[in-house]
């Protein structure tokens, strides 16, 4: 009996099809990758992700809590930690990770910490989950670049931690917007999310930069006096403004880009009517300049991120500076010590201990 030749032709011609599939099997695994994203209602981020070439699907779902599979019902309550997000399956060699970023952040509003437009608590907040070292240092540019746009006159406070389980939500959140279109329709016009995002972004993604501190658009943002304050360098009259005699636990905030300048720890009576410093909050983005209007020689303090007249520094100030900044409360936001984790300026919570 003739023995059969274990390299014959069609022997060879089989092994090279199985490791064709086997390493095309690799291939496509290896292509695969995770991306989550807390952003609010899930049933909002769905369709901004499963759109995109690239994108092999998107699943609503749960993560950052403390419980073990929890249902819509605990998580929409509070309960358990989680956050609603959603988990995206894409291919790197089609998507990148820093573009699934940047259209992240054209579906929230990363400055507030209290949840999402309508729907508020924690389990609505905003959060990347970022699944290797990689995703971490692409996050933490992205957010760093949005940052520096100042575009929201607010900071980001959108957090960046490593992913944890993820739970897929009940079947029918899945796909929300495609099962129940009028009603998704009618959740995302009244929510305000649409009308947020179109104040900054433009349709094409880029951002709304040019016009936020345009004259236009402060004109329509600042009361008169705001605007007379900060942008023509009014003053406002002696002890009849808000803060002169604020006495309460804070900070103030540039009233157009919202960058912190004072503090109440460093804030005195100076019995001149305006709120009165001896210094600002240390790494504070503030310019003096010499002015000589009104036939005087003085240093008027600017904002630097909005070039905003805030008022004038005196050296008639208490130690240990000797200074007065003499500031107009109408350039000026104050945020209360219990809102300044809501809003962003958390890491001046230690001026307060």
């Amino acid at each position: 009996m003739k023995k059969r030749d274990p390299f014959s032709p069609l022997f060879i011609t089989l092994l090279t099809i199985l490791w064709t599939l086997s390493t095309g099997a690799i291939t496509m695994a290896e292509e695969r990758k995770k991306a989550t994203f807390a952003g609010g209602c899930f049933w909002c981020m769905e369709h901004p992700f499963e759109k995109l070439d690239g994108v092999f699907s998107v699943v609503s779902g749960y993560i950052g809590g403390h419980d073990k599979d929890p249902t819509y019902k605990e998580v929409s309550a509070g309960k358990t930690g989680h956050a609603e997000a959603v988990e995206i399956t894409y291919d790197p060699s089609t998507i990148s990770y820093e573009k699934l970023l940047e259209v992240f952040w054209r579906q929230v509003d990363p400055t507030d910490g209290g949840g999402q437009f309508v729907d508020r608590g924690s389990q609505y907040r905003t959060g990347i989950f970022y699944h290797d070292k990689a995703q971490k240092e692409a996050a933490v540019a992205s957010k760093k670049a949005l940052e520096d746009r100042m575009l929201f006159g607010k900071p980001v406070v959108t957090e960046i931690t490593k992913a944890t389980t993820f739970y897929p939500a009940e079947g029918y959140h899945q796909d929300y917007y495609k099962k129940n279109p009028i009603r998704y329709k009618f959740y995302r016009s009244r929510s305000g999310r649409d009308n947020f995002l179109k104040r900054y972004w433009k349709k094409d993604g880029t951002p709304i930069k040019q016009s936020s501190y345009s004259d236009e658009a402060l004109r329509k943002r600042l009361t008169p006096l705001q605007y007379r304050v900060t942008r023509e360098n009014g003053t406002e009259r002696p002890f009849e403004n808000e803060y002169w005699d604020n006495k309460s636990e804070g900070i103030y905030v540039d009233i157009i880009s919202g960058a912190p300048l004072f503090s109440s720890t460093h804030k005195y009576k100076s019995g001149t009517g305006w709120p009165s410093f001896y210094t600002f909050i240390e790494g504070a983005k503030i310019d003096e300049v010499e002015d000589r209007s009104f036939f005087m020689r003085r240093v008027e303090v600017r904002s630097a991120d909005s070039d905003s007249h805030l008022g004038h520094v005196f050296e008639d100030g208490p130690p240990p500076t000797g200074l007065r900044y003499c500031i107009n409360s109408a350039a000026l936001r104050f945020v209360p010590k219990e809102k300044l984790k809501e809003e962003g300026y958390e890491k001046y919570l230690n001026l307060f201990k």
